[in-house]
């Protein structure tokens, strides 16, 4: 006991570190606990987060922040209904496609498997290619059942993006608009030491908003890039491939390699083992290649400071907490445990008294 009674005194006795627990403890609840149905506000939240760096930088041009705040929401009704009319109809139909598609693809994969025993008759057997082909049949009749489950679940999917395309700008608006109020409001019933606690908040903040702002627009660029080299190129299902590409950047790493196997599957099936799929594979790599040593630099004013380890655990921890959110905010909340971690009191064992120690 006497061991915990000096651990507490040492890491905890500072009203400061308990203000700042207590501040992430019931952030975390709220959102684990609540988190399904506030999140159309945490999606509003997010955009108006992402969309306050326009208005700052409006603002700091001398425009006055009302009239910044129409300006930014009216470019960002321009650009939902852009992505509604102009990119949601074409990626379902790509989709669509794509599934009617399905059992060709699998079929001409099928006939070259079945050539590998007379190929390479000392590395893979005719027993191997069964085992194989009934697990694929095995996953393709899970997947058509899932596919079914789906459609039967669309109607409420429909229902729910119809709230939440109503809901959520007109959160946005708000949230950009009362911006100073809300702040107010809910400083109003925090402590007044929150000294500790500001300070973790702006030194988070200002990587988050770097970071998350940063990753928007490489999303933008390089799904902008992948299409119209997959057009040029002549690639089936462009719009397709190119949002699978600009979503990978959200995981690191590990998004990259995982596109590279649909894309490599759709052009094998439109070309076969001829140079274009070559072109096409070589043409990603490029992408990627410019994306990790030009781009990223570029947006990116502050690396954020964590190892690859760190980073592909924050992925898996935080995507299975909270999903897709949890994925595209990783490295924020990687980066906000970091930075508790370094702003926490602890204990220097030179100014501890010799019975401490």
């Amino acid at each position: 006991m006497d061991i915990v009674r000096r651990w507490f005194r040492r890491y905890l006795s500072d009203p400061q570190v308990v203000i700042l627990a207590l501040v992430l403890l019931g952030g975390f609840a709220i959102v684990l606990t609540m988190g399904q149905m506030l999140a159309p506000v945490l999606a509003a939240l997010v955009l108006s987060y992402l969309l306050e760096g326009v208005v700052s930088a409006l603002q700091h041009r001398g425009v006055p922040r009302s009239i910044a705040v129409i300006v930014v929401f009216l470019l960002f009704l321009v650009f939902l209904v852009f992505l509604l009319v102009g990119v949601v109809p074409r990626l379902s139909h790509q989709v669509t496609q794509l599934v009617h598609q399905l059992p060709n693809i699998v079929g001409k994969g099928q006939e070259s498997i079945l050539q590998l025993p007379q190929k390479y008759p000392d590395l893979i057997s005719e027993a191997q290619v069964r085992e194989l082909m009934a697990a694929v049949r095995a996953e393709l009749a899970g997947f058509g059942q899932r596919v079914v489950s789906v459609s039967v679940a669309s109607v409420v999917g429909i229902i729910t993006l119809m709230v939440y395309l109503v809901l959520v700008p007109v959160l946005v608006f708000f949230f950009l608009k009362d911006k100073e109020r809300i702040i107010a409001w809910f400083a109003s019933y925090m402590p007044k030491d929150r000294a500790l606690t500001t300070r973790v908040w702006n030194d988070v903040n200002r990587q988050i908003a770097n970071y998350v702002r940063g990753k928007i627009w490489e999303i933008l660029i390089v799904g902008g890039v992948s299409y119209l080299t997959f057009v040029v190129m002549g690639l089936q299902y462009a719009v397709l491939l190119a949002t699978l590409v600009g979503l990978s950047v959200i995981i690191p790493y590990l998004g990259a390699a995982a596109v590279t196997l649909p894309i490599a599957a759709i052009a094998w099936f439109q070309w076969g083992w001829s140079a274009e799929l070559w072109y096409i594979l070589l043409a990603y790599g490029v992408i990627q290649a410019l994306d990790g040593n030009v781009l990223v630099p570029l947006l990116f004013s502050e690396v954020v400071n964590l190892h690859p380890i760190a980073i592909i655990i924050a992925v898996l921890v935080f995507g299975g907490i909270w999903g897709f959110w949890g994925v595209f905010f990783a490295i924020p909340l990687a980066t906000l445990v970091q930075a508790v971690l370094k702003a926490w009191p602890r204990f220097d064992r030179q100014e501890a008294s010799p019975a401490d120690v």
